[in-house]
């Protein structure tokens, strides 16, 4: 990735479109996720979970079963979708597709790291679609999440 950046930029390149998926991106290209801590504050707000206590109330989480309560799946597809938003832009908003999987439960103060990879890219009117690996883990390694994005780029 600091290659990428180190050959793209430019003096009228920012570090931010050094990191923006373009044309010019390559199949194989990495894409750096975000880190979040799946905050029990936040998986007991009415936004996130607090219709049920399996996400936010850990006495509840432990008489059903659970070694702490459960982040929603929608959390982790705010993660990549967040992710994808920074590379992909604008893009994101016009005819992207976004399918994600929810492959095992994130526990309460887990961290989370989201990744990808553009694993497809064809010409797509003037410009691009892409397609992307993207999955979230946690901090051990053990995949949470995993999907893809399409996202038309340069049209």
């Amino acid at each position: 990735m600091l290659k990428r950046m180190d050959n793209q930029m430019n003096d009228k390149m920012t570090a931010e479109e050094a990191y923006r998926i373009t044309p010019d991106t390559a199949v194989g290209f990495e894409l750096i996720g975000v880190k979040k801590k799946a905050a029990i504050q936040l998986m007991g707000s009415r936004l996130w979970g607090r219709f049920n206590p399996n996400h936010w109330d850990p006495v509840y989480a432990d008489e059903t079963g659970l070694d702490a309560p459960i982040q929603t799946g929608e959390m982790s597809s705010a993660y990549i979708a967040e992710m994808c938003v920074n590379y992909l832009g604008a893009a994101m908003f016009k005819g992207a597709r976004f399918n994600c999987k929810y492959v095992a439960s994130i526990l309460a103060n887990e961290i989370i790291e989201t990744g990808g990879r553009v694993t497809a890219k064809e010409p797509d009117g003037d410009g691009y679609r892409f397609t992307l690996e993207v999955w979230a883990k946690n901090d051990a390694g053990e995949l949470k999440s995993i999907g893809s994005v399409e996202a038309t780029v340069g049209a």
